[in-house]
């Protein structure tokens, strides 16, 4: 099999080569990892357009020619590839402009490797899917995005047999007490949970998981450029690509970013989860998403100052509000410690409103109103987001799971955006607020002013 380029350190400029491999380019002069991660973008390998453009080309092809008939040989034998000639086969396996993007994330994340995928589940699943065999056990946070929590607790013991013990991840007595010698093979968790925003204890966690001879497996959805998993132990990193990254909400995308030695296996053409299952991103998507990553440094440091400034106005006003960057949080310090410098506490956070019906009448304000932000599920977006967790996102967990989860009925998760200046944004959320409190106050009025008809947004 063609093996990937694992070299996200490397700098080179890279100009069309000879098709069979006659002419290779000078090997990229290695330079250490950069320990921010805007830093390594910025010193990763830069693509060049085919004629010199200063954008990388997009190879739309799902197929690739060769010029002798041995060469076909010897990429399937993987004699010839990516990294050696420069040579594809198809698509579904390596994609020069998916390549591309995919050093980029490994630079991003300080990883040897890593590979694009066609959404941030498939990322997921074909990771727990290389990494623990049928019959196997997985380790996971009782906090967890409702699908992956579905797909450990349902769909995986019903496809494979895979089974999940669900703990208090910040509990390493509970998460080593779960470990099954020779039986576990991964330890999974969110850097940042979704939806409570407990911070996992990522290091600890890579001990628990090393000393049993199992991964460590982290989704960094929530905290790009605020937390660097690798660099804290964990083995691999997931990606939904779809949400701070792409910052759209345009896109569906994942990434896998870990050794190179896991993209390879998942990408062998015998057994590879990768390969086999075929979640294969779109070229056209990847150059999008490769166009976006250098401002997504920029892109996080807002979302966390807006999302700081809320969550302490929110607390003033006596809200019962969860923002990893205030100080009571119980995790405050372990970010502090744990992230990289200059790019806060994250764009998430969450305003416990009691019941879903309170939960639903201050949504229904925040957009139909004051149009302080929207009413959908995802994360990322330069509009504020907002969704009761428990009927949404979190839905397919049951409800003594969600209770196990600290996910409140009335639980709001909020994305917080940067579209329109700081305080007219507050401005209309205190607004919205205020009409809640009198409806509490008036409450003959209240169907009336809930069911009445939006302006348009």
């Amino acid at each position: 099999m063609a093996h990937v380029m694992a070299a996200p350190e490397l700098v080179a400029i890279k100009r069309p080569l000879q098709n069979d491999g006659g002419d290779v380019e000078e090997k990229p002069k290695a330079r250490r990892r950069e320990a921010d991660p805007a830093a390594a973008l910025a010193a990763a390998r830069h693509e060049f357009g085919e004629h010199g453009g200063v954008n990388m080309s997009i190879e739309a092809s799902a197929t690739f020619t060769v010029m002798e008939p041995d060469t076909m040989r010897r990429l399937f034998a993987g004699e010839l590839g990516p990294e050696r000639g420069d040579l594809y086969i198809y698509s579904r396996h390596f994609n020069p402009t998916v390549l591309a993007l995919g050093r980029q994330m490994a630079a991003l994340e300080g990883t040897e490797a890593a590979y694009c995928t066609a959404s941030g589940m498939s990322a997921i699943s074909s990771v727990l899917m290389q990494l623990v065999c049928a019959g196997g056990h997985v380790v996971a946070s009782r906090c967890l995005y409702g699908g992956t929590h579905a797909l450990l607790s349902r769909f995986l013991p019903r496809a494979s047999g895979v089974r999940a013990t669900f703990v208090d991840a910040d509990d390493e007595a509970a998460v080593r007490a779960a470990v099954r010698p020779g039986e576990t093979r991964v330890v999974y968790v969110e850097t940042m949970s979704n939806p409570t925003l407990a911070v996992a204890d990522i290091p600890m966690l890579a001990r628990v998981a090393h000393d049993a001879g199992a991964k460590l497996v982290v989704d960094n959805t929530f905290t790009p450029m605020i937390v660097s998993p690798a660099r804290l132990g964990a083995d691999v990193v997931v990606h939904s690509v779809s949400k701070f990254i792409s910052g759209g909400a345009d896109i569906i995308a994942g990434a896998i970013c870990g050794p190179a030695s896991l993209v390879n296996a998942m990408m062998d053409l015998q057994d590879g989860a990768l390969m086999l299952l075929g979640p294969t991103m779109n070229a056209k998507v990847a150059f999008e998403l490769s166009e976006r990553l250098p401002h997504l440094p920029l892109r996080m440091q807002e979302h966390s100052r807006r999302a700081a400034e809320y969550a302490s106005r929110m607390r003033r006003l006596g809200l019962r509000v969860t923002y990893p960057g205030l100080p009571d949080h119980p995790h405050h310090a372990r970010l502090r410690a744990m992230g990289n410098p200059g790019y806060g506490a994250g764009g998430m956070l969450c305003v416990d409103m009691g019941t879903e019906e309170r939960a639903n009448r201050l949504m229904h304000h925040l957009q139909n109103t004051t149009q302080f932000g929207l009413m959908a599920v995802s994360l990322g977006y330069y509009e504020t987001l907002m969704s009761c967790s428990g009927s949404s996102t979190s839905s397919e967990m049951s409800p003594a799971d969600r209770a196990r989860a600290g996910i409140s009925p009335g639980l709001v998760r909020m994305s917080v955006g940067y579209n329109g200046t700081l305080e007219q944004r507050w401005s209309q959320f205190e607004r919205a607020l205020s009409l809640m409190q009198q409806q509490q106050q008036h409450p003959d009025h209240r169907d009336a002013m809930y069911c009445k008809l939006s302006p348009t947004i």
